[in-house]
């Protein structure tokens, strides 16, 4: 995997031309695209499950990233992978045995990634650093679109880079939450991998090209 990548967000997508916004993002200069999945429980919000995955599976043709914003992740991974997760996130705030859910993504075939909260501290993941493919910070509190971006971000990322370099852990990085143009640089610059862009793609008036100046 290469470093500046952007992983736009289809909980920013119209979900009645979804597989338009799904070809949209096959076509343009997207990593990844990212699925937030939210249970009315972890977070406030829902959002959507295995009906909106079958249709990202039929018509993705790109790397898919699933953040899953749920209490008891253990229970659904395996399925979320069999409807074509290549990598599956979940929240250490979540996780009860955080070391077992990460091997039992691994163990099915997909990439394993653990989320931070904002008020989350980065030593907690000393212990799990070197077991996982990808470590998301959660730049807005979890649960719903267009927030705005805590700079607090910025010293976590160094934290977490340090963490990685540390433990000589090949995690990648990733910030989701009030991601844009104004941010995504010094983002990459602090040390991120991959940015997660919702709003910013979206509700752009071109979104193909905004995605290719997030990667400026």
């Amino acid at each position: 995997m290469k470093n500046k990548m952007i992983a736009p967000s289809l909980l920013s997508a119209d979900f009645g031309n979804l597989e338009r916004d799904i070809n949209m993002l096959n076509n343009s200069q997207a990593d990844w695209l990212h699925i937030d999945v939210m249970d009315g429980r972890f977070v406030p919000n829902i959002s959507f499950g295995f009906p909106v995955m079958k249709t990202v599976q039929q018509h993705a043709k790109k790397f898919v990233d699933v953040h899953l914003m749920i209490v008891e992740p253990e229970k659904y991974v395996e399925d979320f992978i069999a409807h074509g997760a290549d990598l599956v996130s979940v929240h250490y705030e979540a996780c009860v045995h955080l070391h077992r859910t990460i091997r039992l993504i691994q163990d099915n075939g997909a990439k394993a990634g653990v989320v931070l909260n904002p008020s989350t501290p980065v030593l907690m993941l000393e212990d799990i650093i070197s077991e996982v493919d990808l470590v998301l910070l959660m730049s807005v509190n979890p649960g719903f679109g267009g927030q705005k971006f805590i700079e607090n971000t910025y010293k976590k990322i160094s934290e977490t880079k340090d963490l990685i370099l540390n433990n000589n852990s090949t995690a990648l990085i990733q910030v989701d939450g009030g991601v844009n143009l104004e941010n995504a640089s010094r983002l990459f610059e602090a040390g991120a991998d991959v940015l997660v862009a919702g709003n910013a793609v979206f509700s752009s008036e071109n979104p193909e090209k905004t995605i290719e100046l997030l990667k400026i």
